[in-house]
Formats: structure tokens, sequence, C-alpha cells
């Protein structure tokens, strides 16, 4: 099978050895995401909403670079450094997955990789019509 590997161009790709998206044949997994905008600017600093929101375009954006949609994911981790924030991060996952409902996972970690960050998505798809053009 045909393996993809997208990249966003940051340096610390090449550095810690990962991929922002990869899809193998109809599978596509993209990478822990965060609200960064295309400078790497952080999105929403202080607003968990505005942040899912900010993930959700990015994580879009890497779907549609390997041929997926966004009606192709079937699973949603989401990591917090608040849990009391789930309401808000659940409407923002909810506005683009609501019809969609891939299976989620919501948990509380310590921190992630900037302070200023507080929500970080992973997202797996598989394209159907992957598996009907084989």
């Amino acid at each position: 099978m045909l393996r993809t590997q997208i990249s966003t161009g940051t340096p610390w790709e090449s550095i810690v050895g990962y991929s922002r998206a990869v899809r193998v044949g109809p599978f596509v997994y993209v990478a822990g995401t965060t609200a960064t905008d295309e400078s790497g600017a952080i999105v929403g600093v202080g607003d968990p909403y505005v942040q899912a929101v900010q993930i959700l375009r990015n994580i879009k954006r890497a779907l549609e670079h390997t041929g997926a949609r966004l009606e192709h994911v079937v699973r949603t981790r989401i990591y917090v450094t608040n849990v009391d924030d789930w309401e808000l991060i659940g409407r923002a996952h909810g506005e683009v997955f609501g019809t969609i409902r891939p299976a989620s996972t919501l948990v509380e970690v310590r921190r992630l990789i900037d302070p200023q960050i507080v929500v970080e998505i992973e997202a797996d798809a598989v394209i159907l019509e992957a598996f009907d053009q084989a």
C-alpha cells in the first residue's frame, strides 16, 4: 500500500521525526494538533473554545491534504489541561462532528508542549471510497 506523509514544514517535524498526517491506503492518522495559525502563532490563548475551533480547522486542512474529509473521521482523542473546560471544547467538537459522531476520548493531562496551549486533538479517518477502488 502507498504511504503518504503530510508535513506542515515546521522544523520540529524532522527533529522529532513525525508527520502532521500519514495516509496508508484508506487510513489517515492526524497527529496531535494544537491551535496554531499558518505562521505558527498560538490562537486563542486563554480560550479553550477558540483553541478547539482552530485545532479542528487545522485537522480539516491536514485531512484534505491526504484526500480525506471530516466525514471520514472515525475517532478523535482530545487532551486538555483542565477537564473543567470539557463543555467549551465539546461544543466546538460538536459543531464539527455533531452528525458524524466519531468515537471520541477526552482526557486531562498535566501539561502540553506550551503552557498557552490548553487543548490538543488527534484524529483517525477511513476513506471508505478507497475500499471501493481497491
